[in-house]
């Protein structure tokens, strides 16, 4: 009995051993046999890692009106180890760009050769990093040579990617384009191949029918700008130079990522630009995602909140062009401005040093800035160029204020203090051959007879001005520590890239003239004293030099910077604090002077005296009373009109608001007036805004 359950123990146990080694067998024929030895992973699947590019943050309006944003896109990206594996890569590639040549498709292909013979290279078109990475690429594909000619180089490349003999070298040239790109990702730390960017539907649909190996479509975000206006401030992105990727790739910015290269886009780039992140895809052989995972979310730019109120920035702007356009058309033959040229206007919060909008003409549309661009740079009247903070003019008439507050505060003047306009000041006509006069003087041969300086001030009167600078205890240094006090020739701190402009004085002139005329003369004195000579200050300097006379020898420093929010607006990132620049002490006797001589330019007219923008058109009767002077500057070339200046802040007790505006060969800093009536008809609303009268030269 014991044998027999022996026996059947044995028999069981190898029916058991069979049976496992029949499975053993089965498996080692499909895992081992069948596959060649690879397992499935490893046959099967790629693992991929992809650069997620993170969205920009908005750009808002003071109002939260989105200036600047983004619209979603989508990007055709190769996955260069799929297609490079498949089965017929040349064949895929040439099918891809025959297509292409036939819609007219723009795609990326920085290989460094023409694509049309005889090829010859254009690595000047391109950055050292870029030229580095082909250097790289050709040491990779054989160690070849660097100073291997153009043509040679696409025959070695024909014979190393096994394209076909029969394959025109153009079109040879296209295909090796593509398979440049994708080694380079083989060779550097380059992220994906965004064969193109922000694809239009009828190109995804054409390419994606082609079933490419490896070709992925990827959402993304361009940006999008959702108003006309403020071009030369909002600014645009684009892609990094080899100075920009020296700085920005310390901040784990990707090769190909855009950065913010004008404007706001690049002052306020550390807030607007996100972090990228690194999503895993598991891929098939032919391209197929099969599993996403991040290893790193992107995480979005903040949002900015500029200074500007978008709705006044397009008064201004259409203001700026109605007048300027206005001169040029008049039909009037004899008309001054006929001329004109550009201009800018700068309007800001005398509170606090915020711009409320800055213009400058002629302008330009940001959303087609790329297309234009040739157009634009070859525009003889500059597009491009900002007049409100880059140009630098002679202020004219508008520096008579600083005149004032330096000597009074030398001791010279006070309010009462009245000098007799002789129209004609030829103190050094027999010396030095020097004279000038009075601009009533030489029009209409009259005079001013005695007045203090806010009636200087009133009716813009240089020969109380001369006397002035050539008092015997008024030394330059009082006038340009004045000016400088007041902001004029002195930086005015915004975010973005300022010219900083000049004081007139032996200093400023030393730089400018050779040794024969550096000599600092009573004739300077003269001339400066009515804001020609080597004066030249920006819009925006001129409008923060009017600030300070509002707030009495308060000024801030000037920003485009409210503050900033996080990506989703619920949280505050960054709030923009006042900052004060300088305090300068004015003596009342100053203050009060060009405060009532300001405000009689605006509004007094009279039989005996009326004030240069006190005319009927302008501000005689404007409900809101203001502070405001003209100034007219030459340009120093026979036949040209004059230059216009026109500075203002209201109300004249209470001021929230300061202007200045500025055209080139205008005729006269009245007819500026019109741009700041319109701004000052809208931001105290004001009725509704007249037309602008295009006709309006008074003197000043």
């Amino acid at each position: 009995m014991d044998r027999l359950t022996k026996f059947r123990s044995h028999v069981l146990l190898l029916i058991f051993c069979c049976i496992l080694g029949l499975f053993s067998f089965n498996l080692y024929i499909k895992q081992v046999d069948e596959t060649d030895g690879k397992t499935a992973d490893n046959a099967t699947y790629y693992t991929t890692w992809t650069y997620v590019k993170a969205a920009r943050g908005d750009i808002l309006d003071r109002n939260g009106n989105v200036l600047v944003g983004n619209r979603a896109s989508y990007n055709l990206v190769i996955n260069h180890y799929v297609l490079a594996s498949s089965t017929s890569p040349n064949q895929d590639i040439y099918k891809l760009m025959m297509l292409c040549k036939d819609m007219g498709i723009e795609y990326t292909d920085r290989f460094p050769i023409t694509k049309e013979r005889p090829f010859t290279y254009t690595l000047d078109q391109y950055n050292s990093t870029w030229q580095g990475y082909f250097q790289k690429y050709l040491k990779e594909r054989g160690d070849l040579d660097s100073d291997i000619s153009a043509p040679l180089l696409i025959e070695q490349l024909r014979k190393s990617y096994s394209i076909p003999e029969e394959w025109s070298d153009e079109d040879a040239r296209l295909v090796l384009g593509v398979r440049y790109e994708m080694s380079l990702r083989n060779c550097t730390n380059l992220p994906n191949y965004i064969f193109i960017s922000d694809a239009k539907d009828e190109e995804l649909s054409a390419i994606v029918e082609l079933n490419i190996p490896g070709m992925n479509v990827e959402s993304s975000t361009v940006r999008e700008y959702y108003t006309d206006y403020a071009a030369h401030i909002l600014g645009y992105t684009g892609a990094m130079d080899e100075k920009q990727w020296a700085h920005y790739k310390e901040l784990g910015y990707s090769m190909d990522a855009e950065v913010g290269q004008s404007g706001f886009e690049l002052a306020f780039e550390e807030y607007l630009h996100g972090i990228d992140g690194i999503r895993v895809d598991k891929v098939t052989p032919d391209g197929t995602v099969i599993e996403s995972t991040y290893k790193k979310e992107p995480i979005a730019g903040n949002n900015v909140e500029v200074t500007i109120d978008i709705h006044l920035q397009q008064v201004a702007e259409e203001q700026l062009a109605a007048v300027l356009e206005g001169l040029r058309n008049d039909p009037d033959p004899k008309a001054k401005g006929k001329d004109a040229e550009g201009g800018a206007v700068v309007v800001m919060d005398p509170n606090n040093g915020q711009i409320l909008a800055c213009a400058s003409y002629p302008t330009y549309n940001l959303a087609t800035f790329r297309q234009d661009y040739d157009t634009l740079k070859e525009d003889k009247s500059k597009p491009m160029y900002n007049r409100a903070f880059q140009a630098a003019y002679p202020p004219g008439s508008t520096f008579k204020m600083a005149r004032v507050v330096a000597a009074t505060q030398a001791g010279i003047i006070n309010m009462e203090t009245e000098i007799e306009d002789k129209g004609l000041f030829d103190k050094y006509l027999k010396t030095a051959g020097f004279d000038a006069t009075c601009l009533v003087y030489s029009s209409a041969g009259l005079t001013h007879g005695f007045i203090n300086a806010k009636e200087a001030l009133c009716v813009s009167c240089n020969y109380f001005f001369y006397e002035l600078a050539d008092h015997t205890l008024f030394n330059w240094k009082f006038m340009d520590e004045a000016a400088k006090g007041l902001g004029l020739g002195e930086l005015t701190g915004i975010e973005l890239a300022e010219k900083q402009g000049q004081r007139a004085n032996p200093e400023t002139k030393k730089k400018l003239y050779d040794e024969d005329h550096r000599a600092w003369t009573a004739a300077d004195n003269i001339t400066s004293a009515i804001g020609q000579n080597d004066h030249r200050y920006t819009p925006l300097q001129l409008c923060v030099y009017t600030t300070t006379l509002a707030n009495q020898g308060v000024r801030y420093r000037a920003t485009f910077l409210n503050r900033v929010v996080s990506t989703d607006y619920r949280s505050l990132v960054l709030e923009n604090q006042k900052e004060i620049a300088n305090v300068m002490d004015i003596p009342l006797d100053a203050i009060l002077s060009y405060q009532e001589g300001m405000q009689m330019v605006a509004h007094y007219n009279t039989v005996e005296m009326r004030g240069t923008a006190a005319t009927d058109q302008l501000f005689r009767y404007y409900p809101i009373p203001i502070c405001a002077k003209t100034g007219t500057a030459e340009t120093g070339i026979n036949g040209q009109d004059n230059n216009g200046a026109f500075l203002c802040y209201a109300p004249a007790n209470d001021p929230q608001i300061a202007i200045a505006v500025y055209g080139e060969k205008s005729g006269s800093g009245s007819v500026m007036g019109n741009v700041a009536k319109g701004i000052l008809d809208v931001f105290f609303d004001v009725g509704k805004a007249a037309e602008i009268p295009t006709y309006e030269n008074t003197i000043s």
